[in-house]
């Protein structure tokens, strides 16, 4: 099965990849105004050009035991979800590709935020719904 344009990225030692679609552009790392009582995952809002962002940090949404500690040189993911704007810390963005889809992998502990595992030179990338990911966390 022949997958959209995916847009591949590193969060910790992991790649995973999103339909290019869902992206609105890349920007780098930026100050960011926290919002007290938030989760630790949702690192803050910013200002995109008179647009507030709610930024959420990928690495901790995705694996909560680790270091809220920021990366140097992350980037962030801007993704138009509905009438908003939100933006997803990466760590690294890898590449824009047409991925072949792997093995669906779909089950109820994964089936909210995954769409399946393709390959990229050998190496894994999990391809997320960003989508599911947003709507979970703003409730939207």
């Amino acid at each position: 099965m022949i997958a959209p344009p995916t847009l591949l990225f590193r969060v910790g030692a992991t790649m995973y990849g999103c339909e290019i679609g869902a992206t609105q552009e890349i920007i780098p790392l930026r100050p960011m105004t926290r919002l007290p009582g938030a989760p630790p995952f949702v690192r803050g809002l910013i200002n995109m050009r008179g647009t507030i962002v709610t930024v959420l940090d990928l690495a901790l949404r995705l694996d909560p035991s680790r270091s809220a500690a920021p990366v140097a040189g992350a980037s962030i993911v801007l993704v138009r979800h509905g009438e908003h704007l939100v933006g997803l810390i990466v760590e690294e963005v890898l590449d824009v590709r047409v991925l072949e889809a792997g093995d669906d992998v779909r089950d109820e502990a994964t089936s909210a935020i995954m769409r399946c595992v393709a390959t990229v030179d050998g190496t894994p990338v999990v391809i997320l719904d960003l989508g599911a990911i947003i709507a979970q966390v703003l409730l939207v």
